[in-house]
């Protein structure tokens, strides 16, 4: 009892001083490092939902871009004024129900999550029947799909241009607040019953249908889980770069979001984060590559693409040495980190019991 009482003081405390560094940032940091940072916390949303369905059900989904799209367009939609609504729909008027309806950031969120998790429910009651590289392919065809809808309905999502003029509502509380929320849930999920249920799918599903677990009905659960953060994370995503267009959401994005759920480690929550910040860092210290700079009195043309060239290089290199990723299946723990501190205090003394030195 004393250890998880200490373990929650010191979660407590984290937290409270988690919130005062990050509403610190907010007023004194300048856009492009809150840009960063609040990117890095959307990328963690990404790689923790995509780690549940994957890392810990075991189910190969490539839907996430789709689904982060239809959180994108609810949230842009649904905070948008009637009068950017108008400036964006000239070519085909918008749906009149959608004309003049617009809500708080808060609800639109809700809303982006819940849309996702709806439609991730009519692409999960057929896919998640299938197994292994089916389903990848299966849920990749249905990102497709939404991804050629959003180009299609027009008056809906204005085609291919896109929406522009979204409120940046999204900030460092924002974004680093649903990470923590989607944490948190996503802990409490694979640390519950259900968690080790599904834990036994990805491991042997044979075995676990044996032993009477519903298979249907675990994946079903990560599946939904892991849509409406993701959902989520779309929102907050169109509310920071304030203009959203089906060519965001491609085939890429899942890429993006595979790579960094490996890298940090398939089953760890700890993992993903790190992953996911490295990553957002990694590529925006990377950027002055793509276009031409000086050493010297040498000039270098700059290369487009060629961050992402170097990103696959880094993912090449993680997956032959660290095939397991940066943080295996660890999680970061309050007794791991005093233990660590107190081998590092612990000094020999250089003599054994019999008084010759050692």
């Amino acid at each position: 009892m004393k250890k998880i009482s200490r373990n929650h003081i010191l979660t407590f405390a984290f937290l409270l001083v988690f919130i005062v560094l990050l509403i610190l940032a907010q007023s004194f940091l300048n856009p492009y490092y809150k840009r960063i940072l609040n990117l890095c916390a959307i990328y963690s949303i990404f790689a923790v939902t995509f780690n549940l369905v994957f890392g810990y059900t075991g189910q190969f989904s490539l839907g996430h871009a789709g689904f982060a799209a239809i959180g994108a367009y609810i949230s842009a939609l649904l905070t948008l004024s009637p009068e950017q609504k108008a400036v964006n729909f000239f070519l085909q008027p918008i749906l009149p129900v959608l004309e003049n309806l617009q809500l708080p950031f808060f609800p639109t969120l809700i809303i982006s999550g819940l849309g996702a998790a709806l439609v991730g429910a009519l692409i999960a009651w057929p896919a998640l029947r299938l197994r292994g590289d089916y389903l990848a392919i299966a849920t990749l065809g249905f990102s497709e799909i939404i991804r050629v809808l959003l180009v299609n309905m027009q008056r809906v999502t204005n085609g291919a241009l896109g929406l522009k003029g979204i409120p940046g509502h999204t900030n460092l509380l924002w974004s680093w607040g649903w990470l923590i929320v989607c944490l948190f849930v996503t802990k409490r999920l694979v640390d519950s019953s259900y968690g080790r249920a599904m834990k036994a799918v990805r491991d042997d599903e044979v075995a676990a249908e044996a032993l009477g677990v519903n298979l249907f009905k675990h994946k079903m659960m990560a599946f939904l889980v892991s849509c409406f953060f993701v959902g989520v994370a779309g929102g907050l995503l169109a509310n920071l770069i304030s203009t959203i267009d089906p060519k965001v959401f491609q085939f890429f994005l899942a890429y993006q979001i595979v790579g960094i759920t490996v890298m940090g480690g398939m089953g760890s929550l700890t993992g993903s984060v790190i992953a996911a910040c490295l990553y957002t860092i990694f590529l925006e210290a990377l950027r002055p590559i793509e276009s031409q700079f000086t050493i010297g009195s040498l000039t270098i043309p700059g290369i487009p693409g060629m961050r992402m060239v170097l990103f696959s290089i880094i993912l090449l290199l993680v997956i032959l040495f660290y095939r397991k990723g940066l943080m295996g299946n660890s999680e970061f723990t309050w007794d791991g980190l005093i233990n660590f501190f107190n081998k590092r205090k612990k000094k020999p003394t250089g003599y054994s019991s019999g008084g010759t030195q050692s």
